[in-house]
């Protein structure tokens, strides 16, 4: 009886602690907003009806139907062809609700997680949707998959099915509450269809996949026009999470290479809705005659989205950019708000922190705790970062920049740097000179205007810079191999960053082919700064771990910051009806709205 009670003990208390009741959602911090028992999300009209059509731009190209290996430019809107196994809600920061997998277990700590799966969950050829998709998919990402994969995942020790509807995930640590929402994004893809011999997944191919979500592909002309066609017995279609969503008979894409002619493609209605990225093209070309009679509406949408950092990338894999000296001096040199004045009707923002347009945004000086987590890290990173705010250097806008010149020449006089025969500076020990490319993708032809005076500007003090523009084949191989001195970088940020920022900034992402590390950075305090983003245990420590990691960013001077403006700028043919509320963090145009035409 004793050495019973003994065992009985001892499996008490070796016994892995019991998961939380099976759960609907998962909120990053805090509950979901919406109940199991909700009908339907706050921003859809769950009576929306089904038909019409949705056509969209796209630029420049596609060769390749296969979104998630590095090879070849892949088509706009795949992911409607897929499903996840939970969702993200536009109207929360960050949380998650059921679609493939209808309840999710955790512990406390979410050192794993299980996803139990619909049963009515099915592939488009009518397979059932089962735990071993799940593995497969993960797997295979992760090993083949675009680097962003591994590193997201990072954190993922094993991932097993438990029978043929429940899969876990088992992390390598607990703390990380990120870790079962990020894995929940995972798009599930069919094991039996890439397995069967005939397809290979880590080729480009113009195969239509199959997919098991509410649209499959339907019309493909390379490079030029894509179709997805409204699963009308998709399995999900009652499911709380999709009521009111996915109303469009047909979702259509045409591919311009030229935006002033895709502009001119929507006067022609060759196509519904367009997102405008360019100010000037906002604020001179829409002067159509449909804009004027209203039957194209013109709309700036405020959001309430982090705008992150989108900046002048100083590639520090280059030689030339490790010295922090030219870095500052390339900053001084960019005049900014003469620029926006010139070339965007002073629609723009600058963008000072790489958490922009967020409550992640370091200001002011550190304190508090803040500062506790600063602290350990005094003498590995800029004093500035203790005693000054960060701010990218700026001008009266009246096109006199020659006080931050004289400031940028003396910075590299002092770094050694002397004025060559030719006009351009070399290093008097080294014989570096200081010449760089701007490298720039055809569909970004714009960025040419802002680079062209800031290009006069550095010429003056003794640097060279030169514009190349390519292709979007050539530009995203150049990206995908770092090939490049310079580009435009942009760095976007959720309501709760988390594992992405390892993608960003991790000194492992630095020598990862295709990895979005375009800096380069490689810094132990950035990666210890990363680690505890990624572990924090609430939502008041994440900020306050973004904002010492936004600091630190800041004084390294790694890029020259753009611009940024906290709205959508959009125009749409008025033949469209719209949810009376709209989220916050997302427009929803393809899943929300529906066709008012017959």
């Amino acid at each position: 009886m004793l050495r019973l009670t003994i065992t009985l003990l001892c499996l008490l208390f070796t016994a892995p602690a019991f998961a939380e009741e099976p759960v609907h959602a998962l909120a990053m911090h805090g509950a979901p907003k919406y109940g199991a028992d909700f009908a339907h999300l706050d921003y859809v009209n769950p009576e929306a009806p089904k038909g019409g059509r949705m056509r969209l731009s796209a630029p420049e190209t596609f060769d390749s139907l296969n979104q998630f290996i590095t090879k070849g430019v892949s088509a706009d809107g795949l992911s409607l062809i897929y499903d996840t196994l939970m969702e993200k809600s536009l109207d929360e920061p960050f949380t998650m609700y059921g679609l493939l997998a209808e309840s999710i277990e955790t512990p406390e700590d979410r050192s794993w997680v299980i996803f139990n799966l619909r049963p009515e969950a099915k592939w488009h050829d009518g397979q059932p949707i089962t735990a071993e998709d799940v593995v497969w998919t993960f797997n295979t990402l992760v090993e083949k998959g675009r680097p962003a994969y591994r590193a997201y995942y990072h954190n993922v020790k094993s991932v097993e099915a438990l029978d043929e509807r429940k899969v876990k995930f088992t992390f390598d640590m607990g703390g990380n509450l990120e870790l079962p929402l990020i894995v929940g994004e995972l798009p599930v893809l069919p094991k039996h269809y890439w397995t069967d011999g005939t397809h290979n997944f880590e080729e480009t191919s113009l195969e239509p996949p199959l997919g098991s979500g509410p649209y499959r592909i339907g019309k493909v002309d390379p490079g030029k026009e894509m179709s997805y066609e409204r699963v009308a017995d998709w399995w999900g279609k009652d499911l709380p999470i999709a009521k009111g969503r996915y109303n469009f008979d047909t979702v259509e894409y045409s591919y311009y290479r030229d935006q002033n002619i895709s502009l001119e493609a929507l006067f022609g209605d060759a196509y519904d809705f367009r997102q405008e990225y360019t100010a000037k093209l906002w604020a001179t070309a829409y002067d159509a005659p449909a804009v004027k009679d209203g039957r194209i509406i013109k709309r700036l949408i405020e959001n309430d989205l982090p705008q992150g950092m989108q900046g002048f990338v100083l590639n520090q894999r280059r030689p030339l950019f490790q010295d922090i000296a030219v870095r500052k001096a390339l900053d001084l040199t960019f005049d900014f708000e003469w620029s926006n004045k010139q070339f965007a009707y002073d629609a723009y923002t600058r963008t000072r922190s790489y958490f922009a347009n967020s409550e992640m945004e370091a200001k002011g000086v550190p304190e508090g705790r803040e500062l506790e987590i600063l602290e350990p890290f005094r003498g590995r990173i800029p004093d500035e970062a203790f005693t000054e705010e960060y701010n990218p250097a700026h001008t009266d806008g009246s096109g006199n920049n020659r006080a931050n010149l004289r400031k940028a020449m003396k910075l590299l006089d002092d770094a050694g740097y002397v004025m060559g025969p030719d006009g351009v500076r070399v290093h008097k020990d080294t014989g570096a000179r200081l010449e760089f490319e701007f490298l720039v993708a055809s569909t970004n032809g714009a960025f040419e205007r802002w680079f062209m005076p800031w290009k006069q500007s550095l010429e003056k003090i003794g640097i060279k810079g030169t514009i190349r523009i390519v292709d979007a084949a050539q530009y995203i191989n150049r990206i995908m191999d770092f090939d490049y001195d310079m580009i435009v970088g942009s760095f976007g940020q959720s309501t709760s960053p988390g594992n992405e920022q390892r993608e960003y900034w991790g000194s492992d992402r630095a020598d990862t082919q295709g990895s979005r590390n375009y800096i380069g950075v490689k810094d132990p305090v950035v990666d210890e700064l990363v680690d505890m983003i990624v572990s924090a245990p609430s939502r008041e420590e994440l900020v306050l771990r973004c904002r010492a990691l936004d600091r630190v960013l800041q004084w390294g001077y790694y890029v020259v910051p753009n611009w940024h403006i906290a709205a959508w700028r959009v125009a749409y043919w008025d033949r469209f009806g719209q949810p009376a509320i709209s989220p916050p963090y997302g427009m929803g145009v393809v899943d929300t709205w529906w066709s008012k035409e017959k």
